[in-house]
């Protein structure tokens, strides 16, 4: 199995997802690497997001077991939930954001959740909006700010607590070619500085892009696993 090892961040056994009597994700076994970056394709209904969902307990598992971090995620006691979800950083599709908050409210929650002094939250959520290039937006609301400008402010709030993992579900689906090479590049620094990276997409040529490792879902089921 690629990829496969004692000490994968992320370790999948015979993980099967059902709703009612239809699967999801049939008997899926994978092991992650730290640092690794991986990309989750196959076509609509192959089980992609719901496996990301899986992840952060977002769903919960029909049978199989899924440790994250050595965290096993059938047996953690719901006061954990908090701590496990702690250790990602998830960039959605449509953004997330909240429209009532300005950016840097929105990339700010994640450090209020986690109990952050305001000196450090400020100076934190200051670093990561230059980074991703909208430290000048930072009063702005998001329904003024374009496709890519979300984007990048749900990149900016998916890092900002230093996750050890990145989840992206069709993160560059809606934009433009020009803010989707914005995108990619900003989950590539994540993965530079060491953090592991899951992206759920089927678009081809971001794969051909970025390299790494592919997992090719079908129907739920694992049908291929290599690196480009």
């Amino acid at each position: 199995m690629n990829g496969a090892g004692q000490n994968g961040i992320i370790r999948i056994f015979h993980v099967t997802k059902s709703y009612g009597s239809k699967h999801a994700l049939v008997d899926l076994t994978l092991d992650i690497q730290k640092n690794e970056f991986v990309f989750i394709t196959g076509p609509s209904g192959a089980g992609k997001t719901t496996l990301l969902k899986l992840l952060y307990i977002g769903e919960t598992i029909s049978e199989g077991q899924i440790l994250i971090d050595g965290m096993n995620l059938v047996r953690i006691p719901r006061n954990r939930t908090a701590l496990l979800r702690r250790k990602f950083g998830i960039i959605f599709q449509d953004y997330k954001l909240i429209p009532k908050k300005n950016v840097f409210e929105n990339v700010a929650l994640v450090l209020e959740a986690a109990g952050m002094k305001t000196r450090l939250l400020q100076k934190k959520v200051k670093s990561v909006l230059r980074t991703v290039g909208m430290e000048d937006r930072s009063l702005a609301y998001p329904p003024g700010l374009s496709g890519g400008e979300q984007q990048r402010i749900a990149v900016a709030r998916a890092v900002v607590g230093d996750p050890l993992i990145l989840l992206a579900d069709e993160p560059t689906g809606s934009l433009d070619a020009e803010s989707a090479e914005i995108v990619l590049d900003l989950i590539k620094r994540f993965h530079g500085r060491g953090g592991t990276v899951l992206i759920a997409t089927h678009d081809k040529e971001l794969i051909r892009k970025a390299g790494g490792r592919v997992i090719h879902l079908n129907r739920g089921c694992l049908i291929r696993d290599e690196t480009k």
